[in-house]
């Protein structure tokens, strides 16, 4: 199968109905720091159990910045195809360049949309996507939709703050620097989809069958505690929300938040991280 000749074939137009929260200046920050201190860690985890299926065809939802995109390259068959999607065009115009081998594609697309003929795929998988979908039973659907038989689809989202120190912390000094109006991003939204009963209800609704769900716990490490800070201030869409309320102290909030970090996990910080990895399967 050649996924670039089938690509217009699909039935369903891309549009822009889901968020795209990371600009230019967020996305470059968010590849510098976020993607090593976070993603490449669950990034090598999810390519392994990507790769246990054999999987022909690949599709990536929100990729980002390609992390997930770089390991599955890595780790699957060379022939396998691999298409990367996001519905941020900032996050493609990073993460394209860092993956231009063959029988790989990357495109904008909505994950509630998606530009494909059904049954195109073996694999589609997200890694920390989900959380953003406004409609995460339509953005299923479409993963269903698009998969072969006996195809699966394969994410991850994060577990609570609480499991996750890097960004409890981040967040609990902001809520310190701002306490009548703390910015709530972290807890709102990619911290936000942690309860495995209703993940395997809305999985079920789309169509999913064999659905599990497993908690996967690993290490973040960072060079420097300010890196951390930096990362979570000014690489996430925290930025906005922290420069909406003090649009002059941003270097110096992300020094306090530097701060606690070093206080509690270190110079060299490093702490526990947990998500949630989803599998589900078509009939």
């Amino acid at each position: 199968m050649t996924i670039s000749a089938d690509i217009e074939s699909g039935d369903h137009a891309s549009s822009a109905t889901s968020p795209a929260p990371f600009d230019q200046g967020v996305a470059e920050l968010y590849q510098a720091l976020l993607v090593p201190i976070l993603f490449e860690p669950y990034a090598a985890e999810m390519a392994i159990v990507a790769d246990r299926s054999k999987p022909g065809s690949v599709l990536e939802l929100a990729a980002g910045t390609g992390a997930l995109t770089r390991a599955l390259r890595a780790t699957l068959d060379p022939p396998t195809e691999i298409v990367a999607t996001d519905v941020s065009q900032a996050m493609i115009d990073i993460g394209a360049p860092s993956v231009t081998m063959s029988r790989t594609h990357w495109m904008h697309a909505d994950a509630q949309n998606l530009p494909f003929a059904p049954e195109m795929f073996d694999l589609v998988i997200c890694q920390f996507g989900a959380m953003f979908f406004p409609d995460k039973v339509k953005a299923y659907g479409e993963a269903q939709r698009v998969l072969r038989g006996k195809g699966r689809f394969l994410f991850s989202t994060w577990d609570s703050l609480a499991a996750n120190d890097f960004a409890s912390c981040v967040d609990e000094c902001l809520a310190e620097l701002f306490p009548s109006d703390p910015p709530d991003f972290l807890r709102r939204l990619p911290y936000s989809y942690f309860d495995p009963g209703p993940i395997k209800a809305q999985m079920s609704s789309a169509g999913f069958e064999s659905v599990t769900c497993d908690r996967l716990q690993l290490t973040a490490v960072a060079a420097t505690a300010h890196d951390v800070a930096a990362a979570f201030c000014q690489g996430t869409p925290l930025r906005g929300e922290i420069e909406w309320r003090a649009p002059e102290r941003m270097s110096e909030i992300v020094e306090e938040v530097a701060g606690r970090m070093e206080a509690r996990h270190g110079a060299c910080p490093s702490g526990g991280m947990s998500a949630l990895v989803v599998t589900g399967r078509v009939s």
